[in-house]
């Protein structure tokens, strides 16, 4: 039996780890050498590259001095922490990569705390070892305060440490960067020499347990997991004891293995594999696949709760069905179900008037299926996200996420007070060169909306990250919703340069001349905290005296162009977003304007 070592890479958002996995395929060999391959090769997703994050969890292998080591890349951002909850079930060893000038952050705490609850063996590789302003010696010391803090057993403290620089494929095991040699070996040599190949019992009844899933059409639902015991072949009959403790018997339809990027059709695993089965067209996580007769069930995964939710309708704007080709409440619904057959964080509920109510672990999750869905032609109309409240012992409670900003110190006072208006909590304070270091705790609502805030107040310096922490009676009331009024469009046409130059002083403007609007379209940010509505396709009345070419030369500001995420932070909860193929665009949930100024007064 071929020896095997499972592992997976855990790190914070864009501290290199996909480009390092992308480095051991490429110098292990796993390739061809007339393999055409593209950068970082794990993210397949177009979102996913173009953003430079990883979202869903990938498995790869590599063949290396005799030894199949089974990689799962995983995502590093807190939304998709469920997965990286479960991968943890799956594997014998992780390799923790840390920035060499950032060091821990949130979500390296988050993922890590994850690994050594799971008893995971550690390997911590220091990363982006190249840049002027790599701390390696310190970022080591705060590691192993951090593993301190988490609790790890005196054989964890006892991490090995690689310092490498993934964009440039080198390595060594030392912090002098004149010991780099373009290889990614010492890693390789590492994960077979410290991390334990998996305890197998090939002996006695299969037990099978899907942490992740898949889904084609050819196959439906494809679960992936590792065999824990025994071994498996295509074609046999077992059983799967399901989440609620029944028994249900099904056919092995196809088994598939891992090889490079590759997933590879199998026809036997035995204990230790990492595999993906396909036959039961229901399968959860968590369930457990045995032999006929000998059903001893594993230990349930835990699966992330939702804990943010939005409205997806039909389109409801004049201007449905120009640029999307996918306008029904049916197609939308078949396409959120089969979002749910891969993605076990993802819940959906029919909701009223052609709507359905979607809830999921953050905005990011809920914005990246919703950027996959107008990119496959989707027009719909999404509302404000809003946390899931639970009551817990007769008591309100929403959740909190832990909070890490870093800013240069001329901009901490605007930080924290805004923080403060939003029941934010400071934990604690750090300076550093100028840099400070501030951790909070606080109400998922006072994060709807706030990122775009920072980068404004911070310009463009700050970094913040956040991770879902625990569920905590009631904040404040008005958390989250935008101090300031919109400027709204009261007639349909095409807006005008004299129009737009008229309404400069108003506010910001969204939209430039030429655009397209509605009755009812947000076209811009007004300079006080009420709604104004604006005629933005006014033309310029012509006389004797003045040409129609004068409004060429009007110099207008540019206006401020806004991403889906936003949007979603922007709106508030009387208001859509209307996501198209092309376009992305705001709105009142009552496009009337006097019909909205009768209930407005009537609300107030």
């Amino acid at each position: 039996m071929k020896e095997i070592r499972n592992v997976a890479i855990i790190a914070h958002v864009d501290h290199g780890k996909t480009t390092l996995v992308d480095k051991l395929l490429r110098m292990s060999g796993t390739f061809r050498d007339n393999e055409e391959v593209q950068e970082r090769v794990m993210d397949s997703n177009d979102i996913e590259r173009e953003r430079g994050i990883t979202i869903l969890a990938k498995t790869t292998a590599i063949n290396y001095k005799g030894v199949r080591i089974n990689i799962l890349d995983t995502p590093g951002h807190a939304d998709f922490g469920g997965e990286v909850e479960r991968i943890m079930n799956m594997v014998d060893g992780v390799l923790l990569v840390v920035d060499a000038y950032e060091g821990t952050m949130p979500q390296t705490r988050f993922v890590l705390k994850k690994a050594l609850e799971a008893g995971a063996t550690p390997i911590v590789v220091v990363n982006k070892i190249d840049k002027e302003s790599a701390r390696p010696a310190e970022v080591i010391d705060e590691v192993l305060d951090l593993f301190i803090e988490l609790g790890a057993d005196e054989e964890q403290l006892e991490f090995p440490v690689i310092y490498a620089s993934a964009l440039a494929g080198t390595s060594s095991l030392d912090a002098d960067l004149s010991t780099q040699k373009e290889t990614m070996d010492p890693i390789l040599d590492a994960i077979i020499k410290y991390i334990p190949a998996p305890e197998v019992e090939l002996d006695g009844g299969l037990q099978f347990q899907p942490a992740l899933l898949d889904y084609n059409d050819f196959v439906g639902r494809i679960g992936i997991g590792r065999v824990k015991r025994g071994t498996v072949k295509v074609g046999e009959m077992v059983s799967c004891i399901r989440r609620d403790g029944s028994i249900k018997q099904f056919r092995i339809a196809k088994m598939y293995g891992f090889l490079g990027l590759k997933r590879i059709e199998i026809e036997q695993a035995n204990a230790g594999d990492i595999i993906a089965i396909a036959g039961l067209p229901d399968i959860e996580v968590g369930e457990t696949v045995c032999t006929i007769g000998k059903e001893e069930a594993l230990p349930l995964l835990h699966i992330d709760e939702p804990t943010l939710q939005m409205t997806f309708g039909t389109n409801t704007s004049p201007f449905v069905g120009r640029e999307g080709k996918i306008v029904t409440a049916r197609k939308i619904e078949e396409r959120l179900h089969k979002e749910t057959e891969r993605d076990v964080s993802l819940k959906f509920e029919p909701n009223d008037n052609e709507s359905f109510l979607v809830s999921g672990r953050g905005e990011l999750h809920l914005s990246i299926l919703i950027e996959n869905m107008r990119r496959e032609g989707f027009e719909l109309e999404v509302s404000k996200p809003r946390v899931i409240i639970k009551e817990i012992d007769g008591v309100k409670c929403e959740p909190f996420e832990e909070l890490q900003i870093d800013v240069p110190e001329e901009f901490v006072g605007p930080v924290i007070e805004s923080l403060g208006k939003r029941e934010g909590i400071m934990d604690n304070m750090t300076n550093h060169e100028n840099q400070v270091k501030l951790l909070y705790t606080i109400p998922s609502r006072g994060l709807i909306g706030f990122s775009t805030e920072f980068m404004t107040m911070t310009k463009g310096y700050g970094i913040m990250s956040h991770t879902y922490k625990e569920y905590r009676p009631l904040a404040g009331t008005n958390v989250g919703e935008r101090k300031l009024g919109v400027l709204v469009s009261m007639e349909n046409g095409k807006s005008t340069a004299y129009a737009i130059g008229g309404l400069e002083d108003r506010g910001v403007m969204f939209i430039e001349p030429g655009t397209d609007v509605y009755e009812g379209m947000i076209v811009g940010e007004h300079t006080h905290d009420n709604d104004l509505a604006v005629n933005v396709v006014k033309g310029k009345n012509l006389t004797n005296t003045r040409s129609s070419s004068k409004d060429h030369t009007v110099v207008l500001k540019r206006p401020r162009v806004m991403s889906l995420e936003a949007c979603l932070d922007y709106i508030n909860s009387d208001e859509l977003v209307e996501v198209t193929p092309t376009s992305i665009r705001l709105r009142k949930k009552i496009l009337n304007t006097a019909e909205r100024k009768k209930f407005d007064s009537k609300t107030k």
